[in-house]
């Protein structure tokens, strides 16, 4: 592993915890020097929604820019790992979470609205791997994590394009993985189950009886931690996981075994 440990996270909510987390493994030793060699680059449309994690690296010592970019956009994803190698000289990791939800009747849904889901979901995932495979080559290897769903292993009602778009995430992700694993790059996909952040609780209110019912539906009788996510991701840019390439990692408490 290089001093300096370049990585990219396209933001979505539940990785303002990411560096929260990086920091209790740290601490506890499961991790070796995690916040002394990483160098993040932290990306999205919105910097006010980046400024807790932004905070909370420069607070604990590490080095980090902020990119705006917008994933469906070629341009946008172009600059922000060009921006990557411009500051740091090369790149190590990539975790590409960014990603929109909605749901609707399966006849109710528009074309703007495929389109919408498609380009951030999917376009915007094979948007960032097409630039950040290139210096990944360059330099002899890397890692790449896609964020996608357990709705990209099962079908789900009112959800049809996001689901759609999760299945082809994790199809992108496996054909990449066949296809670079020679040249050191591991590519694989996360899977979250339900998770506590601030989406699904706009989608469910504030009923707790919301909250029990979906947690239920898992073998844990919980909904997850959002640095219960950002740890599987830790774990998969690491070199601990340097023999695995191609996984569909379900971090669900169970769910998808029911």
């Amino acid at each position: 592993m290089p001093n300096s440990f370049v990585g990219i996270i396209p933001f979505k909510v539940f990785f303002h915890k990411f560096f929260q987390c990086r920091c209790l493994l740290f601490l506890f030793g499961k991790f070796t020097s995690v916040l002394n060699i990483i160098n993040p680059i932290v990306a999205a449309r919105n910097v006010d929604k980046c400024r807790e994690t932004i905070n909370k690296i420069k607070s604990a010592g590490g080095d980090c820019i902020y990119v705006k970019t917008d994933v469906s956009k070629a341009d946008d994803v172009k600059m922000l790992v060009q921006k990557t190698i411009d500051t740091y000289g090369r790149l190590d990791c990539a975790v590409n979470s960014a990603g929109m939800d909605m749901q609707k009747p399966f006849l109710d849904w528009t074309d703007a609205d495929w389109d919408a889901m498609i380009d951030t979901n999917l376009k915007g995932v094979w948007l960032c791997m097409k630039n950040e495979i290139p210096p990944m080559l360059s330099q002899g290897g890397g890692a790449i994590v896609n964020i996608a769903s357990i709705a990209a292993l099962v079908g789900l009602p009112m959800l049809g394009p996001y689901v759609a778009s999760k299945h082809g995430v994790l199809g992108l992700s496996r054909s990449a993985s066949v296809e670079f694993a020679e040249k050191g790059i591991g590519v694989n996909t996360i899977c979250p189950g339900v998770t506590d952040t601030p989406m699904l609780r706009r989608a469910l209110g504030d009923d707790a009886g919301n909250v029990n019912m979906i947690a239920s539906q898992s073998s844990m009788k919980r909904v997850g931690k959002p640095e219960e996510i950002a740890a599987a991701a830790l774990w998969l840019c690491s070199d601990e996981s340097s023999y695995v390439t191609g996984i569909a990692l379900s971090v669900d408490g169970g769910w998808s075994q029911h």
